[in-house]
């Protein structure tokens, strides 16, 4: 299986729970998206065959889809991936080393595992043994204090996955308050791949992130506000919200999309007034 090439700007939509199931993802791949992710699926899960576990790993077309995991044991990966038959669409793994969840952080996952770069090393070993494309996404510590100590820039100098992408928060922080762009030039001076992520909207921003040498950005948020913003930030035309809608119930159909994925992307769907046209262009 061949990784991801970078060798253009690529645009990836975000995990995001209980919103990006088949639907969504090919929705917003039908409107610009290079890559799109599942939402964050619990390894612990996939060991135990928990169905409601596997049912988000469902890949019911060819839109290119990044399974990202939530993992932190080595026998337990090595147990998944001896299994593991990719579906079509498959397009590799993500580490999900930026879950800010209380829950998740007193397990000393997501955002807590950022500064166990032996351990994440380990994984990441694991997933080139059975060759696997494997990217980590992480924020930068689990509090500021962390991230004052550059636990980010640790684990992006010594572990060796396909690329990071980092979001420009750490785990203390809400998303009321800013990413914190600043940091991307050094993160890109390790000579590692790149990707940003954390309240990209517009294109100023990404001829930035371009111009420093960030090769991808990956949109959560504004992609179910607004699955126009990939086409929008790639300047190619794009169509109205009503139409935007009426695609995602066919697709939501066609895949047979659970209550609570329709319901969460039909009620966000056009309706964040920062993520409009005018800003975007």
């Amino acid at each position: 299986m061949n990784k991801i090439s970078f060798s253009k700007f690529i645009y990836f939509l975000a995990p995001l729970e209980d919103n990006s199931d088949n639907a969504l993802r090919t929705l917003c791949f039908n409107h610009g998206a290079d890559y799109t992710s599942t939402e964050m699926t619990r390894l612990q899960g996939l060991v135990t065959k928990n169905k409601e576990t596997w049912s988000k790993l469902n890949f019911h077309d060819n839109t290119p889809a990044i399974i990202q995991l939530l993992a932190g044991n080595e026998k337990s990966l090595d147990i998944f991936l001896k299994d593991f038959k990719p579906e079509k669409g498959f397009s590799g793994f993500n580490l999900n080393l930026g879950c800010p969840s209380p829950d998740v952080i007193k397990l000393g996952l997501g955002c807590a595992f950022v500064k166990r770069v032996a351990k994440t090393q380990k994984l990441i070993d694991i997933f080139r043994k059975y060759n696997y494309p494997i990217s980590i996404k992480l924020r930068l510590g689990m509090n500021l204090k962390e991230k004052q100590k550059k636990v980010y820039l640790n684990l992006i100098k010594n572990t060796t996955p396909d690329f990071f992408i980092v979001h420009a928060r750490h785990g203390g922080q809400k998303y009321i308050e800013p990413a914190d762009f600043s940091i991307y030039e050094e993160c890109v001076k390790t000579g590692k791949i790149i990707v940003a992520n954390g309240d990209i909207t517009n294109k100023s921003q990404v001829d930035h992130l371009k111009s420093i040498g960030v090769k991808g950005v990956m949109i959560g948020r504004a992609g179910v506000f607004n699955p126009n913003i990939f086409n929008m930030l790639k300047g190619k035309k794009y169509s109205s919200v009503e139409s935007i809608k009426k695609e995602y119930i066919i697709l939501a159909d066609k895949f047979k999309s659970k209550d609570r994925y329709r319901n969460n992307v039909l009620k966000r769907i056009g309706k964040d007034k920062d993520i409009d046209a005018q800003r975007l262009i």
